[in-house]
């Protein structure tokens, strides 16, 4: 069974994340950065207090709508790491705030970034870890892992005894609908 399904049932803050969030498919370009940054944020730290800073997350970062974050400049980023509510963390402000422009150029090219991540749909592990290093700011290996999981586009994020699970496949994500190599989890 899937660790975070042994311990997220219940708990006030990770229960709701895991039966409502975690593997299911996001497909707005607001949601996935928010995501990619919350993910990015984590590094280092518990994902109770990411999930905790959640809200503030949000207001700081505009609704992490992609078009408001890229333009942010030197004021944006002084006002965001004296921010006691987020992450203060120069190097994680700096990635959010250019994979926004990033998501905004994902746009020109391929019309979103969900559009983005199914062009290059299904990957093993390396594959995406590359792909995103060499398109994104601070996404090493287990940082792309977790993304990808939460959002549905790989496999693994519940166990299939979760009744999670269940809902999830009714989604059909992405993970569900590759065939080949890629559509399991990145262990």
């Amino acid at each position: 069974m899937s660790g975070y399904c042994r311990v997220a049932p219940g708990d006030p803050l990770h229960g709701p994340y895991h039966d409502t969030e975690y593997g299911f498919p996001l497909t707005g370009d607001a949601e996935l950065l928010e995501r990619l940054a919350l993910e990015i944020n984590q590094a280092g730290l518990s994902w109770a207090t990411i999930l905790r800073k959640r809200d503030a997350f949000r207001r700081a970062f505009d609704g992490f709508d992609p078009d408001v974050v890229a333009r942010y400049g030197a004021k944006e980023r002084r006002r965001l790491l004296a921010d006691a509510g987020i992450v203060r963390n120069r190097l994680k402000v700096d990635a959010v705030i250019h994979n926004a422009g990033v998501v905004r150029a994902l746009r020109k090219t391929h019309g979103s970034f969900d559009a983005w991540l199914s062009a290059h749909h299904p990957r093993t592990k390396d594959e995406w870890v590359k792909l995103f290093r060499s398109t994104f700011r601070f996404t090493g290996g287990e940082i792309v892992n977790e993304f990808l999981l939460s959002t549905g586009w790989l496999g693994g994020a519940h166990a299939p005894s979760c009744p999670v699970a269940k809902k999830i496949a009714k989604a059909r994500p992405p993970w569900m609908r590759a065939k080949g190599r890629g559509s399991r989890a990145l262990r």
